[in-house]
């Protein structure tokens, strides 16, 4: 189900997601639980304090979350809640979802048929001209390309698909141009197409960015083509996090010769669709059912005072962290509570900065122990 926020709720919506600790999967266990971003903020002090944590969250105030809201205005950008109907389909899907995007542009963009087409920055005049050719042939075939704004392949993507809709994901705030010399194509996308990013505006990218910017590009697309990668770079990030969201995956081949296509090479080989133009990536396509996204239930009118957890079931659950994650049915096995309680229990965890819970239902000790 989406709803549209109060302005009130919107705010403290933000503030909940901005606070330290706060991550993705500890936002969403803590709307299932209080219903509220603001129940949730005044629910928090108590929470941290019977987790041990020794210093106070880091939560910031409703007068720099407002000035961010309007200065967003101001930009023609918008922040947009995972609960309203502005926020991208598909990504609303993925378990759990960015709490809050700032949208600079058309959204109603990502609401259409996505496909995402990454690869590499250095990227061989070939390697271009196929990812041109891609994203030109889908965008006539009425689909919306989504990339990285990153040199190489996504800009390519990104200027071939302007004019049929494009959208690009950073990893910094939708204000923040990087690469540089992206500037004009940032502001074409901006005009004419859509920006997205989870960071708040002015923000630098820095290297944990880039990750989580490739699960919103993955996570707002149909499928990812990747077209030329290394054997370690982010288009592989973006590909196996596909896979993980259960998007369908196609790579171009390249000469094994080359190192710019070992990574590609190697996805054809453990199972990605082998795609050699654009008529093959339509193909793919035409065969895919689109996905049909459940709401989620609507909360109960009288929803249940969130249960109190002893201290020992929470000292159980953190002996039963490692440093490896861990799926959470595993750990609540180990610590001889029910999975519910379990990630109640690992919420009031990280909220005390001893654990962190991770996409994919996993947890893992934390190395910040405050």
């Amino acid at each position: 189900m989406t709803t549209g926020l109060s302005d009130s709720e919107r705010l403290a919506w933000v503030q909940l997601s901005r606070t330290s600790g706060v991550g993705p999967v500890t936002f969403s266990n803590l709307i299932d639980r209080f219903r509220t971003a603001s129940k949730a903020l005044e629910a928090l002090p108590d929470l941290s304090r019977k987790a041990g944590r020794k210093r106070p969250m880091e939560t910031p105030s409703p007068d720099l979350i407002a000035k961010e809201i309007d200065a967003a205005n101001k930009l023609g950008a918008k922040l947009v809640a995972a609960c309203e109907p502005d926020y991208p389909p598909l990504l609303r899907a993925v378990d759990p979802p960015p709490p809050v995007l700032t949208l600079l542009g058309d959204p109603a963009l990502a609401a259409k048929s996505t496909v995402a087409i990454v690869g590499a920055r250095n990227a061989s005049a070939a390697g271009r001209k196929i990812a041109r050719g891609i994203a030109a042939a889908i965008g006539q075939a009425g689909y919306v390309a989504v990339s990285g704004l990153a040199r190489g392949i996504d800009g390519e993507v990104h200027a071939a698909s302007l004019n049929t809709g494009t959208v690009a994901v950073l990893a910094g705030g939708v204000d923040h141009v990087y690469p540089p010399q992206h500037d004009r194509l940032h502001a074409a996308i901006a005009a004419e197409g859509l920006i997205i990013s989870e960071r708040p505006l002015g923000a630098r990218a820095v290297a944990q960015d880039f990750p989580r910017r490739n699960r919103i590009v993955t996570g707002c697309s149909l499928g990812v083509v990747v077209v030329e990668a290394a054997e370690r770079s982010g288009s592989l990030i973006s590909a196996r996090t596909a896979g993980e969201q259960g998007r369908e995956v196609m790579a171009v081949p390249g000469s094994p010769l080359d190192p710019r296509s070992a990574g590609a090479n190697r996805l054809i080989r453990d199972g990605a669709t082998l795609v050699r133009s654009s008529q093959d990536v339509l193909e793919v396509l035409d065969g895919l059912e689109h996905r049909h996204l459940a709401e989620p239930p609507s909360p109960p009118l009288n929803p249940p005072e969130p249960p109190d957890l002893c201290t020992s079931e929470l000292a159980k659950v953190r002996e039963a962290l490692t440093h490896i994650p861990l799926p959470i049915d595993e750990i609540a096995r180990a610590a001889k509570v029910s999975a519910g309680r379990c990630a109640a229990i690992l919420t009031e965890l990280e909220l005390g900065g001893m654990a962190e819970t991770l996409p994919g239902g996993l947890a893992v000790l934390s190395v910040l122990q405050e």
